[in-house]
């Protein structure tokens, strides 16, 4: 009978290391991911307030002859208004692809005015941020 026979298995000494390594390299990894998650919140609503709503308000506005009034606002482009622009023949929608008019990464509404008061040719398309109130870190479509 073998006595110094060594059953299969890791020793706590080993398990340990591994834990320890799997530490430090966590350690090193993780804080490249932080703040990550906000740049991609803000890249997806610069993306929403820049160019997909407003390629859909300007599909909108070739075929009804305006954009939608802010009343309409931006359900004008999901489903057909009932009155004024765009209650006609030619609503040619839904604009969007989403059967739902989109919200920012923080599940607020976007905000839209048309005519716009910083854009009177057209309409004001912005989110008010993380912070959900108008503030300073509001994404706009137009230069403060």
């Amino acid at each position: 009978m073998n006595l110094n026979r060594r059953t299969a298995g890791f020793t706590l000494v080993e398990i340990m290391l591994v834990v320890i390594i799997i530490g430090i390299l966590a350690a090193m990894v993780i804080p490249n991911f932080a703040g990550r998650s906000k740049d991609a919140q803000l890249k997806a609503t610069k993306n929403d307030i820049e160019v997909a709503i407003p390629m859909a308000l300007d599909m909108f506005e070739i075929e009804n002859g305006g954009y939608p009034t802010t009343d309409q606002g931006l359900k004008a482009l999901i489903r057909k208004p009932d009155s004024g622009i765009g209650s006609g023949d030619t609503w040619n929608g839904p604009y969007l692809k989403k059967k739902d008019v989109p919200s920012d990464p923080w599940g607020n509404s976007y905000v839209y005015v048309s005519p716009g008061v910083n854009n009177p040719e057209s309409f004001d398309l912005y989110s008010f941020g993380a912070d959900g109130k108008e503030s300073a870190d509001d994404i706009t479509n137009w230069n403060s």
